[in-house]
């Protein structure tokens, strides 16, 4: 994703919370994914994001996400978020209640 100046914060800089969105979005689709031969939905209980540097506007931003441990109820994420030189910007870690739809 390239960062534009809708998600900056009065200092310029990109808002930590478009992070943890960003970093939401991704666990919460690896989860869904890791959930072989069920259809789920998922739900975030918890979450931990640590933001490492600033991101400036222009920045394109890439995040992964791994699933730690699929459980039939509870999953266990992380992800990370780099910018394009591969600069670690972010990191999270959530656990998700996956249901049956």
């Amino acid at each position: 994703m390239k960062v534009d100046d809708r998600f900056l914060n009065p200092a310029g800089i990109l808002q930590g919370g478009f992070l943890a969105a960003m970093a939401d979005s991704a666990m919460g689709a690896s989860v869904v994914t890791a959930s072989v031969n069920r259809k789920v939905s998922v739900a975030n209980t918890e979450m931990k994001v640590s933001l490492l540097r600033p991101v400036s506007p222009g920045s394109l931003l890439t995040c992964s996400a791994k699933v730690l441990k699929a459980g039939a109820a509870i999953s266990f994420v992380e992800a990370r978020i780099t910018d394009e030189l591969d600069r670690l910007v972010a990191t999270a870690s959530s656990t998700y209640l996956t249901k049956d739809r």
